[in-house]
């Protein structure tokens, strides 16, 4: 059951990166605009992060194996419907429909996980949870190389399907039906704070994609940049007047919670950051297929791998604002590289270089939001990590995507040097705020492994 669900969760986390190297023949194919190219990065990570705490706690009420059944079969038809997409309306509905699927199945799953082992056990299932999860994101850009230059593009969405039909026929007949979390009041479903919280990012993320055309000083990118604070308003006093709020603001508000969804939402945005210039100017720029851009990104996946390893292995020594700031420091002088140098060479050492200073980030961020909260916190504390995630990556590809817009347009230099410059500043200013915002050096939780 657990590979089962492991490779569900392999999938979700796939779809994140997977799709960064088909992107350019996609737009090519289908003649899509960068707006609409960005988006299908974005439309899945924004669904899939604000509505993740929703389907955890509809798992809650009813159970988590109807909803794990129900979000692996709406994921694989959203997939087949993504593949097959003709125009971009299509694919962006299709990838909405993925995300709504993941956000029903990855929390889902996580909490049979949980609820099915105990003790050691479980703290190695939570182990191998985590790597699964890590290896989706570095494998995608080699699986998204092969199937580009094979079969197509589609294929990227296409290989989901037999994978889903397989696994959920297999799991119909194996996962155990778990009653419905015992709570001394009954659970309601904050369907409206769920609605507010990805609106409200849903507006930033589309004024940052605009700002490409029209300017980050246009007034409709800063009437919408306003929509989004005002919807954050209104989801904040949502949250304090239902009696079920989604997401409990004191805890997100504590300081080693804050530093530690700081931490995964700048960590993820430039390692979108990084899959998406790379692929864009490889293929795009320096003329390489899908397949020799999928071989190139094998370094960035082995770095980010290897500093989220070392991470786990020395933050106990050094603790999490020390390694935050030399991981962030790390990744600025790895984007920096491409940023004065945009050759081929340059690109590849350089994010593979940025790509191991962001690895030691998710080990941070972990550590930091769930080492100190109390254990009946920590499936909360976790849920909104997990949103932070999928919301940095919308972020990060909005931004770079905004940035690069003439490059991507007309392959010049200029726009992929700004992007990766800004994506360089960003992770500076990112050293110097962890620096300030994570607690002082905490003992590690002695159950920690550097998997989870």
């Amino acid at each position: 059951m657990l590979a089962l669900l492991g490779i569900a969760q392999f999938m979700l986390i796939l779809d994140v990166t997977v799709v960064a190297i088909a992107l350019p023949l996609m737009g090519a194919d289908l003649g899509l605009e960068r707006q609409t190219l960005t988006w299908v990065v974005s439309a899945y990570t924004l669904t899939f992060g604000g509505l993740m705490l929703l389907g955890g706690r509809i798992a809650d009420l009813i159970g988590p194996r109807m909803m794990v059944m129900l979000g692996l079969a709406l994921f694989t038809i959203a997939s087949f419907a993504t593949g097959a997409a003709q125009d971009g309306v299509v694919v962006l509905a299709g990838r909405v429909g993925q995300g709504l699927g993941a956000a029903m199945l990855s929390p889902s799953a996580l909490s049979m996980v949980v609820r099915m082992f105990e003790g050691d056990e479980r703290n190695r299932a939570l182990g191998i949870w985590s790597a699964l999860g890590g290896g989706g994101a570095a494998v995608g850009v080699l699986i998204g190389g092969l199937l580009a230059a094979g079969p197509g593009w589609p294929w990227v969405f296409f290989v989901n399907v037999p994978i889903g039909v397989v696994v959920f026929i297999v799991l119909s007949k194996v996962l155990p039906s778990l009653p419905p979390v015992e709570t001394g009041q009954r659970l309601g479903v904050d369907v409206l704070g769920a609605l507010l919280v990805t609106a409200a990012t849903g507006s930033v993320i589309y004024a940052m994609i605009g700002a490409g055309e029209v300017g980050w000083l246009a007034p409709r990118t800063w009437i919408l940049f306003a929509v989004g604070v005002g919807l954050y308003l209104l989801f904040g006093w949502r949250q304090r007047a239902t009696v079920s709020p989604l997401m409990d603001l004191g805890l997100l508000f504590r300081r080693p919670v804050l530093a530690g969804t700081f931490v995964i939402a700048i960590g993820t945005a430039l390692m979108v950051a990084v899959f998406f210039l790379g692929s864009f100017y490889l293929q795009g720029h320096a003329q390489l297929g899908p397949l020799v851009t999928g071989v190139l990104f094998l370094p960035v996946a082995v770095a980010t791998m290897i500093g989220a390893q070392l991470g786990g292995r020395i933050i106990g020594r050094v603790g999490g604002r020390t390694l935050a700031t030399i991981g962030l420091v790390v990744a600025a002088a790895g984007l920096a590289v491409p940023a004065f140098t945009p050759t081929m060479v340059g690109v590849v050492i350089g994010v593979s270089v940025a790509a191991a200073g962001i690895g030691t980030l998710f080990v941070v961020a972990s550590v930091t939001a769930l080492g100190q909260v109390a254990p009946h916190e920590a499936g909360v504390a976790s849920g909104i990590v997990s949103t932070f995630h999928e919301f940095g990556a919308s972020i990060g590809a909005a931004v770079t995507s905004s940035v690069a817009a003439a490059s991507l347009a007309t392959q010049a230099e200029g726009g992929y040097t700004a992007a990766f410059t800004v994506a360089a500043v960003a992770a500076l200013v990112g050293a110097l705020i962890s620096g300030g915002l994570i607690p002082g050096r905490q003992p590690a939780p002695a159950a920690m492994t550097p998997a989870r």
